[in-house]
Order: structure tokens, then sequence, then C-alpha cells
């Protein structure tokens, strides 16, 4: 059966008091090299079926990857139901009508698609060997398609492309090795030689090694550190957990910060599903509920949202009951993220305008340390960077890194032009960002770390 067949046969099986069924459909191609040879590459299909039963203000959830008994799946979605205690996030399921590509099929792909990448990645092997450099990477390619439908009468497909491609490139000299990454919808905006050339310029400067401290120094952080910053900051944003007193949001004596300054005016954090270059899924789709996601919001549309507006914070992450908590708009997590504070300077006009800091290209491993404050920590990755005078004078040693990104907005010296980025860390679970650089006067690198 098709996605939307799926989805009606399960609803026409269910005798629960409402129902959902959510089908998704993964097509994926892969891609690896290293030491400037393609390696291996591969491509899957996979498919999941989700029923959602409610029993009055209960509900049950059951998955399946093998659909060979779609009925039985339904009746232990029943069951749970049954045997659950009334569910706090209980809520009407939402209506709606039968979108007119709801019965159109899955959208596939294949490892053709990267026929352009693999020749120019050729090219590039032979540069490199002959310039005694070693390169590394991965390319992903995946299509999901998902249908959900209602008893309430609510059909909806989305079908989402999402691409990314890591390179590593090593020399064999001490920190002679970076990192860049890039993601993409149909690979049409990937340029190999410019990523080939990034990371030339940047083991070029690898060529000295001076060792420094741990302390706190005047720091660019790019686009993709920044992206694995606010990502994890979006990941602890749920207006629930802020109203109960547990998050970096909460605020002192009861209530969220919703209304305090958390950055310089004219900084916005925003997310929007039909950002032209963000695209991602326009409702709510989700198997299980949290302070962050309800599983009764299902098919909930999706609009553009200010989480920081003009250095305030504006919104939490919310669903409809913790929104019925904290009298606060609803507004649920969209699935991509953008970070905006009007400037116009690029990662290079920052360098060539500091007198003396560190340049990073990214961080990992980052873990958190104290919810209350938000403190992470973490390590450089891949290329840590002096410059002196506005230019890159040389390879550091990498650091222990101790910072909260709630704490970092407050403290911003500069913020650099906004531009589509992959996080380093995260990149197969939030890909969509756009982020700038931005400067920190007094960054705390915590201690050495031998980490190449």
């Amino acid at each position: 059966m098709s996605g939307h067949e799926i989805v009606e046969r399960a609803l026409g099986l269910s005798k629960a008091d409402g129902c959902v069924v959510l089908v998704q459909e993964s097509s994926t191609a892969n891609l690896r090299w290293a030491n400037n040879t393609l390696t291996t590459n591969g491509a899957g299909r996979d498919r999941s079926v989700a029923v959602i039963s409610v029993m009055g203000e209960s509900v049950g959830v059951r998955s399946a990857t093998v659909i060979d008994d779609l009925e039985g799946l339904v009746r232990a979605s029943e069951q749970a139901a049954r045997e659950a205690g009334p569910a706090e996030d209980a809520s009407p399921l939402v209506t709606g009508e039968a979108a007119a590509d709801f019965a159109d099929p899955a959208e596939t792909c294949s490892t053709a698609i990267f026929a352009d990448l693999a020749r120019d990645l050729g090219a590039s092997f032979g540069e490199a060997r002959s310039e005694g450099r070693r390169l590394f990477g991965y390319a992903s390619h995946d299509v999901t398609t998902s249908w959900l439908g209602s008893s309430t009468g609510l059909r909806v497909r989305h079908a989402e492309p999402t691409g990314y491609v890591e390179v590593t490139g090593k020399n064999d000299l001490p920190g002679g090795s970076s990192w860049v990454g890039r993601h993409t919808r149909d690979w049409s905006d990937i340029s190999v030689p410019g990523l080939d050339a990034e990371l030339r310029r940047r083991l070029g400067w690898a060529s000295r090694r001076i060792d420094l401290p741990a302390g706190r120094y005047e720091t660019l952080v790019p686009p993709s550190a920044v992206a694995d910053l606010m990502i994890y900051m979006y990941w602890t944003a749920a207006a629930r957990d802020a109203a109960e007193g547990r998050t970096v949001f909460s605020k002192p004596g009861g209530g969220t910060r919703v209304g305090e300054s958390l950055g310089p005016a004219g900084l916005r954090l925003s997310s929007d599903p039909r950002d032209p270059a963000l695209r991602t899924t326009p409702y709510v789709v989700t198997t299980s509920s949290s302070s962050m996601s309800s599983v009764f919001d299902n098919g909930l549309p999706l609009g553009p949202t200010d989480w920081i507006r003009d250095g305030v914070l504006s919104a939490l992450v919310q669903t409809r009951a913790s929104a019925r908590l904290t009298g606060l708009p609803v507004t649920p997590y969209v699935h991509n993220l953008s970070l905006d504070g009007g400037g116009s300077a690029t990662t290079d006009e920052m360098v060539a305008s500091t007198e003396r800091g560190l340049l990073l290209t990214c961080l990992w491993y980052i873990r958190e340390v104290d919810p209350e404050t938000l403190l992470l920590t973490g390590l450089t990755r891949d290329g840590v960077y002096l410059v002196e005078g506005g230019e890159v004078v040389g390879v550091v040693n990498n650091f222990r890194f101790n910072e909260s990104p709630v704490d970092l907005l407050g403290r911003l010296a500069e913020i650099g032009r906004s531009e589509q980025a992959l996080p380093r860390e995260w990149s197969d679970d939030f890909t969509w960002t756009r982020m700038p650089t931005l400067r920190i006067g007094d960054f705390n690198m915590s201690s050495v770390s031998q980490a190449s």
C-alpha cells in the first residue's frame, strides 16, 4: 500500500474516540571518501507508521517499521490508550480538510544525485595528492515524504529533501586539520573547488604553530559553531520547563523570562517553515508528547516565529497545552533556525578588523553542565587560528570551552553577516540554519585540549 492508503486504511480500522495516523517514507543516498579516494556509496528506503489513538483524555501510541499487521497495530494503540491515565496535554485533535496532493506518491533519490559532486571530487583529489594534502568526507541526501491523517478529516502531505556535505582536509603538520560543511536541497549550489580552496587556505595558516594557555580570548565564532550553540539553546526553550523553574529561561520567583532583554537591539532569533532557503515541514509532526511537543497537536499549522525580537526574548516553544498553563501564545517547535543582527561584515572582514584574537573553525562534543544557566562545555576542533594585526598568523592548540549561549548573547561585541550554515555536531539532527559570525570579547577557553 502507498502512504496515503495506509493512513486511510488505519483510520478506517480505528474504534477509538479519535485517531491520528502518520506514515513517513524516506529515500536516502550517501557517498564517502578518505585519503583522496572515493570509498563507499549506498542508497536505501524505509517506512514507518505511527498510530495515535485517543480514548477520552487518554492517548496510546504504537509505531512499526514492518507493516504486516496494520489492524494489530491499530488495536495495540487503542489498548495502550485504555491502559493509560489522562494525558496532561489532552486537547481536541486538529481539524482540517484533505490537501490536493495527499494521494501523491513518495519522492525518491539515488546516488545519481552525486554525479557532479563525485566528478569534482576527483579533480580535487588529484590536486590534493600533488600538494601533500588528504581529503576525507561524507555527503548525504535524504527525501522524506510524510502523510498525516486524522479522524477529524485532516489530510496533509509533505516531502522534504535534505542534503549536506562535510569535507576535512589534513596534512602532516601539527594542527594541520580543517573542516568545512554546507547544506543543500539539490546540490546545484555546492562548489567542490570552493570548499577545497577554503581547506587549502586554512591548512596554509597551519604552517606556523603557536601554543597558547587557557584563558579568556577575543574570539571570532563562525556560523557553524554559532549554529551548534543556538540549536542547543533552542532545544532547551520549552515554555513549560521554564514556567516550572527548571531552565535558563525561568524567571526567579516564578514564570518565564519572556519579555526580558537577552541581547543587543536588532538581534533576532527566528524560525519560519516557509523560509525559501530553509524550508521545512509547515505543520506539527510528532509521535510523542514532551515539554516541546504534543501528539494532540499533530497537523497544527506552523508559521514564522520570533524567539528573540530586537534583543528581547519574545517566545518559547509552546504546545496548545503548555500555552494554557503559561498564558502565552501557541508557538510550536519549527525545525529550522535563523540568527540575524543586521551586520554586513563577512568573516574575513571581521578578521581584518581584529587586532589580536582567535578564529575558530567549529565546536565538538558539546555537553550541558548546568541547566539553570545553560552552561555548556565542549572542544574546539579542526583549526583554531591566531589573528594579529588583521591577519591570521598561525594555528594554535585546541581548547575546552565553558560558555552559556544565553550569556554569550548578552556579551556580543560584533555580529557579522548571516549566511546559511551547517552545524558540525548536530548536522544530521538539525540541518537548516542561517547564522552570522559573532565576535565575543572574552570567550572562555577553560583548558588546553589535546584533541586534534
